[in-house]
């Protein structure tokens, strides 16, 4: 009989947009052939408000059980920022504030921490996906001794809250994305002792068996361009991404466009060297990709970022925000792509990437070879099998 975990995640569904919550799905369905799943998660869709999109209480999604509970206090974004200001970053916050900050972040589903509580005997895992929201603050301390965090953690204001001193000592054991995230989460917490898969985690990739280079030329007549993929927010760099690049546009003359995929939740420029496609189909996105020149990544905070590694799984090389250390680490260890921590390095990899297309080249071809080697889901799933044998033996 196959053992029967639960996955503990904010957000589940095929119409979800968050590279957490994809990492969820995509681990849970290669999973399933080993072990019986079932997902609790919230009706919510949109990660801004929670408010509740889905209507059934339990769902199969892809063979898998999903178990919904509802959000019953949304997010009202602007008391939270407000409140935010009063406790991320000031030492003199109370632990009641803390729990306060947790509660108006959310998703606030007390009903699924009831259903944790009441049928922890059920399960003989629990996988706590992301170590930053309500469902894992209230609902892992309930199962402590059989609990799986995968944190996702990075040096975010966040992660300096009281609350995660004690919580970053409690579960069974940890799965990191990268050997970045575990270098800081032990020099940050010193659970060194808590059993973990030594920092090779992640993602495998999949792309599609055909890809379209040519896509982006044919369909929208662009063909030198630099691509986004993914949220397009201020957390997520993209507005300094903006002002870097039509600062970059004002000061060099060619015709390089900035081509953006994604869910837009800040206002994008209008520039004609700034091209939205919205939220677009796997394909299309993957098609995109790999007719560009090179991915951009600006997000100063990122756990694993799988659009890097889809983008080195096509061989295109990469530039990344070098403040974030995950990403920096792919660039070193990979040498597919080239990193900035100022405008004047973005212009000078931007115009290197551009002038040297052969090494250019040569980058995206190591960083395929670094995607072989470390984040294919029959190594993934091998890591994670060993961390769920360990937790329940």
């Amino acid at each position: 009989m196959k053992r029967k975990l639960a996955f503990v995640v904010q957000r589940y569904g095929l119409e979800v947009n968050g590279g957490a919550e994809l990492l969820s799905r995509q681990l849970v369905e290669h999973l399933q052939q080993q072990y019986d799943i079932e997902v609790l998660t919230t009706k919510a869709i949109e990660y801004t408000t929670w408010k509740n999109e889905y209507t059934n209480d339990v769902d199969v999604i892809n063979g898998v059980t999903v178990r919904r509970f509802g959000v019953d206090k949304p997010r009202d974004l602007n008391r939270f920022g407000k409140f935010s200001g009063k406790v991320i970053g000031n030492p003199e916050h109370t632990m009641e504030q803390e729990e306060q900050w947790f509660e108006m972040q959310g998703p606030h589903v007390p009903e699924l921490i009831d259903y944790i509580k009441d049928h922890a005997d059920d399960y003989e895992a629990f996988i706590f996906m992301t170590y930053l929201y309500y469902t894992t603050v209230k609902g892992l301390p309930l199962v402590k001794d059989k609990a799986i965090l995968i944190s996702t953690a990075h040096d975010e204001p966040p992660i300096y809250l009281k609350t995660f001193d004690t919580l970053f000592q409690m579960p069974k054991a940890l799965f990191y994305l990268t050997v970045e995230e575990k270098k800081f989460v032990e020099r940050k917490f010193r659970n060194e002792r808590i059993i973990n898969n030594d920092g090779y985690g992640g993602s495998g990739v999949e792309v599609p068996d055909t890809i379209d280079s040519q896509f982006c030329k044919n369909k929208y007549g662009i063909d030198n361009y630099m691509v986004y993929a993914g949220r397009i927010d201020e957390a997520k760099g993209c507005k300094e991404l903006f002002d870097y690049f039509l600062r970059y546009k004002k000061e060099n003359q060619n015709d390089l466009k900035l081509v953006m995929m994604g869910k837009p939740v800040i206002p994008i420029p209008k520039s004609d060297d700034i091209v939205s496609l919205g939220f677009v189909s796997d394909q299309e996105k993957f098609d995109v990709m790999s007719g560009a020149k090179f991915l951009i990544m600006p997000s100063p905070f990122e756990s694993l970022s799988i659009v890097v590694l889809e983008a080195m799984t096509l061989s295109v090389p990469v530039v990344v925000n070098g403040r974030c250390d995950v990403l920096k680490g792919h660039c070193v260890r990979s040498n597919g792509g080239l990193y900035y921590k100022s405008y004047y390095e973005f212009e000078g990899c931007v115009n290197y990437m551009l002038t040297h297309p052969d090494t250019a080249a040569g980058m995206g071809a190591n960083g395929r070879k670094y995607v072989d080697a470390n984040y294919t889901w029959e190594k993934i799933t091998d890591r994670f099998i060993d961390i769920v044998e360990r937790v329940c033996n």
